[in-house]
């Protein structure tokens, strides 16, 4: 499931690349300038609901993509750090940031790769706000585009024989988010297409296309021209990847537990954001925080028993 030859000329990749050129805030650009300059990267993503929302509150989320091939990367990526910024009037940006290569990040969204991350994010909305060179860019563009088209295969191979694009979208998350490990609860799939109604709205039809599967319109129903044959290579396909789907993100959240830069000062500001309580980092807790872990969840307990008016050591009458 790779981009077709001359995907980059189609009405698929023009409209990504006006969507990823987006204006986003001059902090957020800041920060990925910065980012990237810093880790000698082709280009740096943003995505996740501070792009929807325009809010700098909270941590934004980013992708720095690397030069380099994909060979030379990690067995498990991408690899995760947390960083902060200082910004106007006092104020701190944070971001978490997944670091990988653009080769692999493109091979990811051609479905190429056994995994389901990259493509069924990349989807939905993202920005493209700051590249090394032109080129880079267009890497990026055809990638975002390639991620449009697996995922667009795979709906209309999981959905009904003709239904509204949203019956095929909502057949895709509902089937990838079953297939890794999610704390979001049942339904997030009408909350995606809910707050992205305009990113989605004609999509389906472009990517199919550039996927070499006619859409067939008929008003606002589609009815993809997807043989038998073809519909069993792309199950096969995704069968493969459902079975490994919770297995890799077992392993990349247990590389992230030793390998997050930045876990600790990041826990930090969660759980203090979350519940009020300050936490000291120490340079022993930012170098191991598996090991200060036991000592924030008593310093937890003991802030929630205080919280509701009940000392550690008292006993109800």
């Amino acid at each position: 499931m790779t981009v077709a030859p001359g995907a980059r000329d189609s009405a698929l990749h023009q409209r990504i690349a006006n969507q990823l050129a987006a204006p986003v805030d001059p902090a957020v650009a800041g920060f990925a300038a910065a980012l990237g300059a810093a880790a000698g990267a082709r280009a740096v993503l943003f995505y996740g609901s501070n792009l929807r929302t325009r809010s700098l509150d909270g941590v934004l989320d980013f992708y720095v993509l690397l030069p380099g091939p994909a060979a030379d990367e990690p067995r498990i990526w991408p690899t995760v750090s947390y960083h902060e910024r200082p910004h106007a009037d006092g104020i701190t940006l944070r971001a978490k940031v997944a670091t990988m290569r653009l080769e692999t990040f493109a091979k990811a969204a051609g479905g190429e790769l056994t995994e389901t991350t990259i493509w069924a994010r990349f989807v939905q909305p993202s920005g493209l706000v700051w590249t090394a060179d032109e080129t880079a860019g267009d890497d990026v563009t055809a990638a975002i585009a390639s991620a449009c088209t697996t995922a667009a295969r795979l709906a209309a191979a999981l959905g009904p024989d003709s239904g509204t694009a949203e019956d095929y979208w909502r057949s895709l998350f509902r089937a990838t988010y079953a297939a890794e490990f999610r704390v979001e609860k049942g339904g997030r799939e009408n909350d995606i297409l809910a707050v992205n109604a305009a990113h989605f709205a004609g999509l389906l039809p472009l990517a199919l296309e550039a996927g070499g599967i006619p859409p067939r319109m008929a008003g606002e129903r589609l009815s993809p021209d997807l043989p038998h044959w073809q519909r069993g290579v792309i199950l096969n396909w995704w069968q493969r990847r459902r079975r490994l789907g919770k297995p890799l993100n077992l392993l990349r959240l247990v590389k992230a537990s030793t390998t997050f830069e930045g876990a600790a000062r990041y826990a930090a500001w969660k759980i203090e954001r979350h519940t009020g309580l300050p936490l000291e980092v120490t340079p022993l807790s930012e170098r191991f925080p598996l090991l200060a872990a036991p000592r924030v969840l008593w310093a937890l307990w003991r802030h929630r028993r205080a919280s509701s008016g009940t000392s550690p050591g008292s006993r109800s009458g």
